[in-house]
């Protein structure tokens, strides 16, 4: 493939003897990638999920949950719409990978769309703590949006903000914090050629003084003894190394934490790490997990736990047409649990009710695209107030929380689902008839995964697909 001459010519003094190797790598074919669901999954399945989508899938060696596959992952996979895997790139599975999130801590990621590496960081805290997720761009936000909703995540609030406007509100107030900067994309020449096209418009001087700027106010966000994983798709030193010495030298509280227990990548001296497509089986990336070694760790407090004011905002009778709703779906216990969290998270904007993960005070100011998990919106009628549940809100369910009479899963080679994801009427299968109730509010899952509502009248089920989510 055409490379610009000055790439070539820099590559050549930096790699020296593995300088033809890498060269010939841009003309082998990009691999693809699947991450699986950490939260829909437990690690015992993630293989035999990867082999459904392609029977020779084989790990990534840099991530638990990764599968490299061959086949193509389309968007009329029911799978993929249950949010069981995440089409990814392989190398752009080691940051989250490296930022381990772990239950209660309260992590941003902050160049967060289309959202692969959120959803992870998601996943991996179960429900508890805060994930912040943030996108400059208002468009690449509403992707950023879908996916956070497909992969059931509850703790999520997603800004369309510039990182100053976030640091302003929030200084000090994050345990993690996630930066896949905006980089010159040379490790993406051979996935995409027009990347070829914008390095040479924006290139590596250029875009490094946004990169700087970006880990400058990170560090404002980030609470003392936090940590950062900064990554790039480059391989430029000044985007990558050079910009991590700038930083510490500019910041000597932090240091650089090493992981040699990472397999299949290159790990730098300093406990930088990259990937060479030459070397690995990835594009190139460039990661580095950088802490700040100010305060030992048993002194840091959760934000999580020190922070967040308990705060309601419930109209009675709006809330007893939701109870009323989701009664049809959850079991006696998932309705209880469910009953407290909304004694304390439940919010109200407009007519659209959700599940805060924080005090929605704190968000004041900031340009909100999504607040916690949305639970469905009040729409009045002549006679009574009605609620129309959200299709966010199924996702985020296991099994054991759903009625019986009112789960229906359909195999994933059923053509019924193609035709639910489509928005059509669908039928019963034959063989849950007697065994599904005859009238209601029911969930629609694939092989146990479940992928949106549904309205039964007899033996036919109305589609309550979101028209946004369909297939076309």
């Amino acid at each position: 493939m055409r490379l610009p001459e000055s790439f070539k010519e820099r590559m050549k003094n930096v790699l020296g003897d593995e300088y033809n190797a890498f060269i010939a790598s841009f003309d082998e074919p990009s691999l693809k990638g699947v991450r699986m669901s950490t939260a829909k999954l437990s690690p015992e399945d993630y293989e035999n999920t990867a082999r459904i989508l392609d029977p020779e899938a084989a790990r990534v060696p840099w991530t638990s949950c990764g599968f490299y596959i061959t086949n193509d992952t389309s968007g009329k996979d029911p799978y993929y719409h249950a949010g069981v895997y995440y089409p990814q790139e392989p190398s752009a599975m080691l940051p989250a990978e490296v930022i381990c999130a772990r239950p209660g801590e309260v992590i941003l990621d902050l160049c967060a769309a289309p959202g692969g590496k959120a959803c992870r960081i998601g996943d991996d805290l179960k429900g508890e703590g805060l994930l912040v997720a943030n996108e400059i761009n208002s468009e690449r936000s509403k992707a950023l949006n879908r996916n956070i909703e497909r992969t059931g995540i509850t703790n999520c609030i997603i800004l369309n903000e510039d990182p100053d406007s976030i640091a302003a509100k929030l200084p000090g107030f994050f345990d993690k914090i996630l930066i896949d900067a905006p980089c010159s994309g040379e490790g993406m020449f051979r996935r995409d050629p027009r990347a070829v096209k914008s390095w040479e418009d924006y290139g590596p001087e250029q875009i490094s003084r946004i990169q700087n700027d970006i880990l400058n106010v990170a560090a404002k966000l980030l609470k003392k003894g936090g940590e950062i994983v900064y990554s790039t798709c480059t391989f430029a030193e000044i985007e990558d190394e050079l910009m991590i010495d700038r930083f510490i030298d500019s910041h000597p509280d932090f240091a650089i934490v090493p992981h040699p227990e990472i397999e299949g990548i290159t790990h730098n001296p300093d406990g930088s790490m990259r990937i060479w497509p030459h070397k690995a089986e990835g594009d190139g990336h460039f990661c580095v997990h950088l802490k700040d070694v100010s305060v030992q760790s048993d002194d840091v407090v959760k934000t999580s736990e020190a922070g967040f004011a308990r705060y309601s905002s419930t109209v009675k009778k709006s809330y007893d047409a939701m109870i009323a709703c989701y009664e049809e779906i959850l079991t006696g216990d998932a309705i209880g649990e469910f009953k407290k969290s909304c004694e304390q998270r439940l919010v109200m904007r407009g007519e659209g009710m959700y599940l805060m993960p924080c005090d929605p005070r704190l968000l004041n100011g900031l340009k909100v695209v999504k607040s916690g998990l949305f639970l469905g919106e009040i729409k009045m009628t002549k006679y009574k107030r009605i609620f129309d549940p959200s299709n966010s809100f199924p996702l985020c369910l296991n099994r054991s929380q759903i009625r019986e009479d009112s789960f229906i899963s359909y195999s994933s080679d059923d053509e019924g689902l193609i035709r639910y994801l489509k928005g059509e009427t669908i039928a019963v299968p034959e063989e849950l008839s007697g065994k599904i109730k005859d009238k209601g509010l029911v969930v629609i899952a694939v092989d146990g995964f479940v992928l949106g509502l549904g309205k039964i009248q007899g033996t036919l089920i109305k589609n309550m697909y979101p028209k946004a989510w369909r297939l076309l």
